[in-house]
């Protein structure tokens, strides 16, 4: 109650501060507190509101941990004990996620894993090599197309197990790069393969394996050419039939087809899309329960919005979740659909069913739609993991106020029981204020969401300077109506030696919508930007903003975002750490590079305005780069061909390289590289 009240008093005076946009606020807490350490705040996980952990042992039982204390609790019988170990027979009972990992073991008749590019099965004890590689660059049963569009795996088991789909990828074809590995006596080249934009790409093919035939054959996929993607393998519940959503290379167009698990054959498409700036599949199809003609797509491409569609195995569609805001498919049980939603706030998330009655004849058509319940009622960003029934849902929740709290809940909307809540996790730190607003995009249309976080003793009447913290690229959405509105310890750490820290999602990040996603197309950067200095402007208002004292730190997608900042709008930032940044497009992968921005060729306006290569000469403030030496991501090529260019227009900048470190720098070696971070603005901001 005291903190509602607080923040209720904090809105009241936000006249003083003329700060707009204003949703919510989290007070500052403890003022004489702790301070936080580096190590505290990277390492050791203080900070983050701790969840129970709950997850499903049963139809009616559930394990959660609290104090450190294993619990079980079961449903039916009211009954709380301690926990006793769940067996993978109870996990799947329980719809726990099965997909299958190298070397793991799925049960006693058989299991799948790769090995130095082959694919193999274990029966009987014996490991039965199933598919070989024919050598360097021919591997199966991996992940392909860089994991992109939704690819997670390399092999897809039937419902039955007695079949089994997989990859192949021949990447013969693709360029190698080569990282220096330092660690031995005079230094070792690793080449791998990596498939610039532009550049030849892999050939991907999927394979049928039938356990009891021993023989395999592959899917006759002949749209468009050999450097198509083969997207969100699907099974039909029955094994009859393997469905692919297949893209075309320059991601503009999509066929979704049917096709013969036994033969291999073309048995028709079911529809297709296309869109002028990308195709981006990120989902399998989900067939309704007790079906074998009927499934859920999610797509964005025909109404705006990533919603659900009701389909049938002869290519009639109908929108399911007709909302302005994009869902994500969580279950069904043939009778309703449940999934979350944007709908209440895109920094939100919320559970609905939506209730369906198939008739006999003419389903997709005449198939009743229910109204969509929403399940969870209180405000925040909530995650979901129904039980196999669909009777009951666990629900971990927390907003901007509210630490995480975890329910268990029926489906029906008529049962709900708190198990466990969290206690505020700074409470022994001297925590500061965060506020949760939005801004207006640089276009007028969009609200873009933010969290700026005060100094500690934060005075209206001092000036203070700012540190933006920004990624702003497909894929992560940074702001979000959770505890302290999503913002990371580090953010807290620098808000505790006397900085505003600012985050904020601009357009071209996920969970928007469509237009709002695609504004970055064929020149990433130029939106994302705009809509930044809308943010900075909103700061150089405030009056305790010290606008000569601005700085922005961000890592990869972050990274290219600091240096075009840096080097577009010169005159308004002082300081910028980039780590890991893409330096120009044409260094990056094909299959995210080219979905964003075409290719060199196709695009050489684009290339050509967000390329930094030509904007070193522009560089007036400080500018650290940092960089994981054997990133296998964006290559070294990119942030040492920035530091070649600015020693050839005689630009100053600073580089720090972590000579064992892939794209990002993790465990014990990021305080590291946070104290480096940090230590930059301090001496320069």
């Amino acid at each position: 109650m005291k903190r509602i009240l607080s923040s209720i008093l904090l809105l009241a005076g936000l006249a003083m501060y003329a700060q707009p946009g204003i949703i919510d606020i989290h007070p500052a807490g403890n003022p004489s507190g702790k301070i936080m350490t580096m190590e505290e705040a990277i390492y050791r996980g203080v900070g983050p509101s701790r969840s129970a952990g709950a997850r499903w042992a049963g139809d009616d039982s559930f394990r959660y941990t609290v104090n450190g204390q294993a619990m079980s609790r079961n449903i039916v019988k009211g009954k709380v004990s301690a926990a006793v170990p769940i067996q993978t027979e109870q996990r799947a009972a329980a719809g726990a996620p099965m997909g299958p990992g190298p070397g793991t073991v799925l049960g006693a008749a058989t299991s799948a894993f790769s090995r130095d590019g082959s694919l193999y099965i274990r029966q009987g004890g014996r490991d039965v090599a199933i598919a070989v590689s024919e050598g360097p660059g021919i591997v199966y049963g991996e992940s392909v197309s860089r994991n992109e569009m939704g690819i997670r795996e390399g092999y897809f088991w039937s419902d039955s197990r007695k079949k089994l789909a997989f990859y192949r990828k021949d990447e013969s074809r693709v360029t190698l790069f080569p990282l220096l590995d330092i660690t031995t006596r005079t230094g070792t080249l690793k080449e791998i393969r990596y498939p610039m934009n532009g550049m030849a790409s892999e050939h991907i093919t999927l394979g049928v394996y039938d356990l009891e035939r021993a023989s395999t054959v592959y899917m006759k996929v002949t749209d468009f050419d050999d450097e198509r993607y083969l997207t969100n393998i699907t099974w039909s519940p029955d094994d009859r039939y393997i469905f692919i959503q297949v893209v075309d290379r320059a991601q503009h167009n999509m066929h979704l087809n049917q096709y013969s698990a036994t033969t291999g054959e073309y048995i028709r498409t079911l529809l297709t899309e296309s869109n002028d700036a990308w195709e981006e599949p990120l989902d399998k199809l989900y067939f309704i329960k007790g079906r074998t003609d009927l499934f859920l797509y999610r797509t964005d491409n025909r109404d705006g919005y990533r919603n659900l569609y009701l389909c049938d195995t002869l290519g009639t569609i109908r929108r399911l979740t007709a909302v302005d805001a994009d869902v994500e498919y969580v279950t069904n049980d043939g009778k309703s659909v449940y999934y979350t939603s944007a709908e209440v706030s895109p920094v939100e998330n919320h559970l609905f069913r939506m209730d369906l009655t198939l008739p006999k004849k003419d389903v997709v058509k005449n198939a009743k739609f229910g109204k969509p319940l929403n399940l969870t009622p209180e405000r925040g960003w909530h995650t979901i993991s129904l039980n196999s029934s669909c009777t009951w849902f666990l629900d971990n929740y927390s907003n901007l106020n509210v630490p995480n709290v975890s329910l268990v809940r029926s489906t029906d909307g008529k049962t709900s029981e708190v198990f466990f809540e969290a206690s505020d996790p700074l409470a022994e730190y001297a925590s500061c204020e965060v506020d949760f607003g939005t801004v207006k995009s640089a276009d007028g249309k969009f609200d873009n969401y933010y969290s700026l976080i005060k100094p500690l003793n934060f005075d209206p009447n001092k000036k203070y300077p700012v540190v933006v913290y920004v990624y702003g690229g497909p894929h992560t959405q940074l702001i979000r109506d959770s505890w302290l509105g999503s913002v990371s310890m580090w953010e807290m750490l620098m808000a505790q030696k006397g900085y505003l820290v600012f985050v904020m999602d601009n357009r071209g990040t996920p969970n928007r919508g469509a237009a709002f996603e695609k504004a970055i197309n064929r020149q990433c950067g130029v939106a994302e930007m705009e809509d930044q200095m809308e943010g900075i402007k909103m700061l150089k208002s405030l009056p305790y903003v010290d606008a000569d004292r601005i700085g922005v730190h961000g890592w990869s997608y972050g990274g290219f975002m600091t240096i075009s900042l840096m080097t577009t709008y010169p005159e308004t930032f002082k300081v910028g750490v980039a780590g890991g940044p893409v330096i120009d497009w044409q260094w990056y992968e094909v299959m995210y590079g080219e979905r964003y921005m075409d290719n060199p060729q196709t695009n050489p306006e684009g290339f050509e305005k967000t390329s930094l290569i030509n904007k070193a000469k522009n560089l007036k403030g400080k500018l650290l780069i940092c960089q994981g030496a054997i990133d296998n991501t964006v290559v070294w090529q990119h942030s040492l061909s920035f530091v070649q260019k600015c020693i050839d227009e005689e630009v100053q900048l600073d580089y720090f390289p972590y000579p064992t470190d892939e794209h990002n720098v993790r465990g014990y070696r990021r305080i590291h590289l946070m104290d480096k971070v940090t230590d930059y603005f301090d001496l320069y901001l």
